[in-house]
């Protein structure tokens, strides 16, 4: 008998790597909330001042072209539609935000539809509101058989805008990481603020095996790694070159980029 439970722990031991070894790699990712949707602007500007004020305010805030061409301003990640709430009703007493939208995360949905899903803020009403009725939060399931690709297309749609994300006080590797952090926020997952951080997780991938949504780094060595973009097809990646300038597509055959070329992450 004592002899049948060592071998059986053995077996475990032998056997633990590789169960966990898929789920060490993807630490640090999580899904994404409810979020807070601010604006409907037809100038980038106006959502870009309103990305500044937030931030100034210490929220963690990006704007994004939505399918329609409109600007919006989206932050925060909130366990329950409740706390996105409040959070929100607090910056519209404070005449931060105006009126604002519930960006709800979709269960058994694709993370294309996310960003339409969305609840607006109650209008005024002088009548004596209904006691709300509490619902159970269900846990948030995504079918992610297609995520790269809504990854790339989402990516696709900033090309043009000017970055301006970033702040006044960034860390080294932020800017550009900002960028891919938002849009994989649009797709309903965290990863996490630098370039560098971004590296020591998700899945590895070789240059011949990269697919749409997945990141490409560069820099002079794994362990210096200083630039960062979202794979969208056929040797081109999205980025956002430098703090102040338009987010565009470059080709990974580029001089400059196969030479710092460091590696490639899936987070899907």
């Amino acid at each position: 008998m004592l002899k049948t439970v060592r071998l059986l722990v053995i077996y475990l031991l032998l056997l633990a790597p590789a169960a966990t070894g898929c789920a060490a790699q993807r630490a640090g990712l999580t899904s994404v909330g409810f979020a807070i949707q601010v604006g409907a602007f037809s100038d980038v500007k106006n959502a870009e001042r309103l990305t500044k004020k937030l931030q100034e305010q210490g929220i963690e805030a990006f704007y994004f072209k939505r399918e329609n061409g409109i600007y919006a301003v989206r932050f925060g990640d909130f366990p329950r539609r409740d706390d996105a709430r409040k959070a929100a009703q607090k910056l519209v007493k404070e005449r931060t935000i105006g009126s604002y939208f519930i960006a709800a995360p979709q269960p058994e949905r694709s993370a294309a539809l996310r960003e339409t899903v969305i609840e607006k803020a109650p209008a005024p009403s002088i009548t004596k509101p209904a006691k709300p009725v509490k619902k159970k939060e269900e846990p948030v399931k995504r079918d992610r058989s297609d995520m790269g690709g809504i990854a790339a297309r989402t990516a696709e749609r900033f090309v043009g805008i000017p970055y301006r994300w970033g702040g006044d006080t960034v860390v080294d590797g932020m800017d550009c990481s900002g960028f891919v952090r938002a849009v994989y926020n649009l797709c309903g997952v965290n990863i996490p603020r630098t370039s560098r951080e971004q590296y020591r997780v998700g899945d590895a991938v070789g240059r011949e095996e990269l697919k749409d949504g997945d990141l490409v780094f560069f820099g002079a060595s794994p362990d210096e790694i200083n630039h960062v973009g979202i794979f969208v097809g056929n040797g081109r990646f999205v980025h956002a070159p430098r703090r102040g300038d338009d987010i565009k597509v470059s080709s990974m055959d580029d001089s400059y980029f196969l030479k710092r070329f460091v590696g490639a992450k899936r987070y899907f």
